[in-house]
């Protein structure tokens, strides 16, 4: 128990790391969502305002003209799993360096968000080799910053305890 307690934030990010690792090995196809998006939304509700929201990313367009509707829902459900994953690894990184009794837990932020970074590179690096798949700077980007809002939202609510005990 002591163990889990002392290195459970550690164990967490690096499970995540391993199911990041396991996803990036397998082909888009194996991943898709479209064919179960389809199922469960075959009316395809709020397409019309949807239809509105066009942008571009990693030079592709991304819109329900360019692309339909359960692939469009589709890459924000993808996307927003990056930023998730990401945000939730680096968490655990810096609450598991905080944890620690050394001069490390004075650079918790910096070495987690570090950590959660160059592990996005490694991870879209690794994609190059996976079939049907494709690195993107902008997926590595997005990471970050999933990465860095994880670890502030951790300072603002360990802010926001250590401010109510203190009245």
């Amino acid at each position: 128990m002591k163990f889990i307690r002392k290195y459970g934030y550690f164990i967490g990010a690096l499970a995540i790391m391993g199911v990041l690792f396991y996803s990036s090995a397998q082909p888009y196809g194996n991943q898709s969502l479209v064919p179960k998006i389809e199922q469960l939304l075959p009316n395809e509700p709020f397409k019309d305002f949807l239809a509105m929201i066009h942008f571009n990313y990693a030079g592709q367009e991304v819109s329900i003209a360019a692309s339909g509707y359960a692939k469009f829902i589709e890459f924000f459900i993808r996307k927003g799993a990056h930023f998730g994953t990401y945000f939730l690894m680096a968490s655990f990184w810096f609450l598991g360096f905080r944890g620690l009794k050394t001069t490390i837990k004075n650079k918790a932020a910096l070495l987690a968000w570090g950590l959660s970074a160059g592990y996005a590179m490694l991870d879209e690096f690794h994609q190059s080799f996976t079939a049907d798949r494709t690195p993107l700077i902008q997926d590595v980007l997005l990471d970050s910053i999933g990465a860095l809002t994880g670890i502030l939202f951790i300072m603002l609510i360990l802010t926001i305890i250590k401010r109510r005990s203190f009245k």
